[in-house]
């Protein structure tokens, strides 16, 4: 049985990436809650017929690059994305290459697939979309017959591309890779291309970029139950209450965040407060439970996940909540980075019966909805 070829995509992210605006290049700025570049690294990195993955980055992009996608291997590019692509070249191994711009973030399996299948009978293949808007130079409608958009992943031949850049002359510049390859004689095949591998150029690609996105809806819930003890400081919904009982725990004690807290991390099956704070830690002794939660808020960032609602109910005789609704619903907001409208906050009683109706504790409950990118 013959191996199969050894595929390398090269994802090309050297370039400056300024009309898309704002401080950094846009292959380092998000959608979705991760870098544009984190995502096209993810698609090849997870494809079965991908055996490498080579990123192609400016000189000064290093932290930015270690920042997007972790302790990655990467090759410093050059002055123009033509010089990018042959120094990537020269850093691999390989019988099939697939060159792809870090400015397309989304990259579906399928459509590597039917690039990869391409080179079976072909040097390159590219995936094209047919235009569908009118066409209008200088004012004259120019026919679309024949007109194609041009995407990426586009995928070589190494040998193929690689006789393109040696003999393509020196000075000239290049749109993309297929064109070197057709030009000196190469045969070029025409693939189905997806709006999914859309290139984000200007500052209004990200929303669009975004709308993209599968998202779905998941919801957690969270319990916690502390003590009431005197001498002890009353700290609820990130909230200091006067009261002549506080709350006893090994951090502060916020039932509440702590709910909260649990809730937020179920929506991510991250486990519970104690997996990532244990109560035997002297670290987190007398604590702050605002850091738990923006800890939690954290996590589902991370995933580019984001807070829709959240919503916390305490359960007490004493002390009266109502006073200090707005508060809580304020200071929780503001640890979230959520609008105020965002944030339910609710208290309910026993009727005296219970551990909270004799006043020795307080018990919470809460709820979060986040939406993930699928």
């Amino acid at each position: 049985m013959t191996d199969r070829p050894r595929t390398v995509a090269l994802i090309v992210a050297a370039g400056s990436g300024s009309r898309a605006g704002g401080a950094i290049p846009k292959q380092y700025a998000k959608v979705a809650g991760k870098p544009l570049i984190a995502h096209a690294y993810a698609a090849f990195v997870g494809h079965p017929a991908v055996d490498e993955v080579l990123v192609v980055i400016a000189a000064d992009a290093g932290d930015l690059a270690a920042a997007a996608l972790g302790p990655v291997r990467t090759v410093t590019g050059g002055a123009s994305r033509r010089t990018s692509v042959a120094l990537g070249l020269a850093a691999i191994e390989a019988d099939r290459v697939l060159i792809h711009d870090a400015a397309r973030p989304f990259v579906p399996a399928d459509a590597i697939d039917r690039v990869l299948s391409a080179l079976d009978s072909h040097d390159g293949a590219m995936p094209v979309l047919a235009v569908a808007d009118t066409l209008v130079r200088d004012g004259v409608v120019v026919p679309r017959d024949g007109l194609s958009r041009v995407q990426t992943p586009q995928g070589f031949r190494v040998e193929a591309l690689r006789a393109a850049h040696r003999d393509w002359p020196a000075g000239e510049d290049a749109t993309d890779d297929a064109q070197m390859v057709r030009r000196l004689g190469g045969s070029i095949a025409l693939v189905q291309g997806d709006i999914m591998l859309d290139k984000v150029t200007h500052p209004e690609d990200f929303a669009a970029a975004n709308a993209r996105v599968a998202w779905e809806t998941r919801s957690a819930s969270g319990f916690d139950v502390h003590r009431l003890e005197a001498g002890e400081e009353l700290w609820l919904g990130g909230v200091l209450i006067p009261h002549d009982k506080g709350l006893s725990g090994h951090s502060d004690a916020d039932v509440g965040l702590h709910a909260l807290t649990d809730a937020l991390l179920g929506t991510i099956a991250a486990g519970d407060i104690g997996t990532h704070f244990p109560p035997s830690d002297p670290q987190w002794k007398g604590a702050d439970s605002a850091q738990f939660l923006q800890h939690a808020a954290k996590l589902i960032a991370d995933k580019g996940g984001r807070i829709d609602f959240v919503d916390l109910t305490l359960i007490c005789e004493a002390p009266k909540i109502g006073p200090h609704r707005a508060a809580m619903q304020a200071r929780i907001a503001a640890l979230l980075g959520l609008g105020e409208d965002r944030v339910s906050i609710k208290a309910t009683t026993t009727e005296r019966l219970g551990f909270t109706g004799r006043g020795e504790g307080i018990a919470a409950q809460a709820m979060a909805t986040v939406s993930l990118p699928r």
